[in-house]
């Protein structure tokens, strides 16, 4: 308890570059209401089928063959099992980042299946309890193409995206205005697909809401940026400093890669302190522009983080992601479950 009431202190103190924490404001987006009230945000994963049933590729049979396989779940019961848990204050996928065209009805069905979960609130007011956050394909080499891959996942009624592998400040720029209408400064195209029908609301009230925080005040989307190529952390600087910017996050998991040799025996090393310097350098960014920063965090290393002034998270679904979000937020004092 001591442990956690210190490291509480810490946080709380990192917080503070950035405001006081208050109670979250009335926001259909919460990521948005709890960034607005300087409170941390904690998110999974959604959940998903084993890739390999029965072992990956070319792994060795064993002598006694394994029980059957549960039959995969289906993208709603998928949806169910992530709206069934409240802890978790959005729902992020990664799956477009590679083959958008393979993987985009798959999520197409597992948005149907979120809204049918029943995360539509309204009250005490209109909101999402679990909006949804998804990667983008990346930038390069075709922007004009992932601009328009962008639009078809708004709509969806994606609540935030997530731009990878940004290495310039005009890379962002294209990504951001791709969330936008043409009508506000941007070049999403008018269709707005199921996302009025996704967010509870008409069409008009969706076209109103549905721009980049906090670029527009009132604005019920969210972009969140990564940086994790050595070229975009020598832009840093001028690409955390690009309007539109909700979250910047450090590629943690990439960056290792990027910062690890292989050694004569054939392994992998790496270079422990390049890679948390290149960490420590996004969150610098972050704190200097005074926008969230958000970390890959587990159960090992959220206090830290946490305390380092990291405030929006993401786990992995299952076991460990649950112990991990319900760490953070006894952490951050967060014991309403509401908020």
């Amino acid at each position: 308890m001591r442990k956690y009431a210190a490291i509480a202190l810490v946080s709380a103190t990192a917080f503070a570059a950035v405001g006081v924490a208050q109670a979250p404001k009335p926001r259909h987006n919460r990521v948005i209401g709890l960034l607005e009230a300087k409170q941390p945000v904690f998110g999974l994963y959604a959940p998903s089928n084993r890739r390999f049933p029965g072992g990956p590729p070319g792994a060795a049979r064993p002598a006694t063959p394994p029980a059957p396989e549960a039959p995969p779940k289906s993208a709603a019961q998928l949806a169910q099992e992530a709206a069934t848990y409240k802890l978790s204050d959005f729902v992020f996928d990664g799956s477009m980042e590679g083959d958008f065209d393979k993987s985009y009805p798959a999520f197409a069905e597992f948005a149907k299946g979120l809204q049918g979960a029943g995360v539509i609130a309204r009250a005490p007011f209109l909101h999402l309890t679990h909006p949804m956050i998804v990667k983008s394909p990346e930038l390069r080499p075709d922007l004009a193409k992932t601009q328009v891959e962008i639009g078809k996942q708004l709509d969806l009624g994606v609540s935030g995206i997530m731009l990878v592998t940004v290495e310039t400040a005009d890379e962002a720029r294209a990504g951001i205005a791709a969330m936008r209408f043409k009508s506000k400064g941007g070049v999403r195209p008018d269709a707005v697909g199921t996302a009025p029908a996704v967010w509870g609301m008409s069409e008009a009230d969706y076209r109103k809401k549905a721009d980049v925080w906090p670029l527009n005040p009132e604005g019920e989307l969210i972009n969140w940026t990564i940086v994790e190529s050595k070229t975009g952390l020598a832009n840093l600087k001028e690409i955390a400093a690009v309007p539109g910017i909700g979250v910047l996050w450090p590629g943690a998991g990439t960056l290792r890669g990027v910062f690890s040799t292989t050694g004569a025996d054939g392994k992998r090393v790496l270079d422990e302190k390049a890679w948390e310097n290149a960490i420590q350098s996004v969150l610098a960014a972050c704190k200097a522009n005074k926008i969230a920063c958000g970390f890959p965090a587990n159960a090992t290393d959220i206090e830290t983080r946490m305390a380092q002034g990291f405030n929006v998270f993401v786990m992995n679904w299952g076991d460990a992601g649950f112990k991990t979000v319900e760490m953070g937020r006894k952490i951050a004092g967060r014991t309403d479950t509401s908020q």
